[in-house]
């Protein structure tokens, strides 16, 4: 597979020959992911998916935003954060600059929780993929054993999608890297550090490069439903126009 995160391609006029159902945002973090996994894992991810949802409804594709709101990964080193309003402000000036052209955010990190309400006020304009839910049913569908709250951070989901779409990224000792914390609650004030050592909360050594791919395969269909509703709120807005 590529090792590197996919950038576009496409020149001015070959976009201008076109008018694509939306643009493809992948969303992801520059943050800690345990001592197997690189810094970039949530931008790759998204990139991973967001290549595959672009490809497969002919959308156009965009670079990635490689920052997020990692700020419970500050104790670790080479995290870097950007704040909640940096984050919204981006993503609505680059909603504003694509001429009309529905946004499909791909997101590749559970922190950026701002990202929800960026949707939610964009009047239709913008969407949120993949929700928990469908987190959870490409598990369920790719065969991984661990659920969303178990295995929230480098552990059995992003261990297997990198070793299908970078394997060169993930370090070999990744199987001896397991470590439970089902129970998080004061996260949000002391911090992912408070609840495990190495940064893991997960079980990695169940990955596998099958399972990865699996789960991109899953997901891409489900893309189809968030296009469908960008669809329909745009003609309802235009006819409320």
């Amino acid at each position: 597979m590529d090792e590197r995160p996919p950038l576009p391609a496409t020149t001015a006029p070959q976009e201008g020959a076109r008018t694509p159902a939306a643009a493809v945002l992948p969303a992801g973090s520059l943050e800690q992911h345990g001592p197997h996994l690189p810094l970039t894992t949530d931008t790759l991810i998204a990139c991973a998916l967001a290549e595959r949802v672009a490809e497969a409804h002919a959308l156009r594709l965009l670079p990635p935003l490689a920052f997020g709101c990692s700020h419970e990964h500050a104790a670790w080193p080479g995290t870097v954060s950007v704040s909640a309003a940096t984050l919204h402000a981006l993503v609505t000036d680059i909603a504003d600059s694509l001429d009309g052209v529905p946004l499909l955010i791909v997101n590749g990190h559970g922190g950026n929780h701002v990202l929800a309400n960026t949707v939610q006020q964009s009047g239709g304009r913008m969407a949120l993929f993949p929700g928990p839910g469908e987190w959870e049913a490409a598990r369920t569908a790719a065969g991984i054993t661990t659920t969303n709250d178990q295995d929230m951070h480098a552990g059995e989901l992003e261990t297997s999608v990198l070793l299908h779409t970078h394997p060169g990224l993930v370090r070999p000792d990744y199987a001896r890297a397991d470590h439970r914390a089902d129970e998080r609650d004061h996260m949000g004030t002391l911090g992912l550090a408070a609840y495990t050592a190495n940064g893991v909360v997960g079980l990695p050594s169940r990955a596998s490069a099958a399972k990865g791919d699996a789960l991109l395969a899953h997901l891409t269909r489900r893309a189809a439903g968030h296009l469908a509703a960008l669809e329909q709120a745009r003609r309802r807005h235009g006819d409320a126009r």
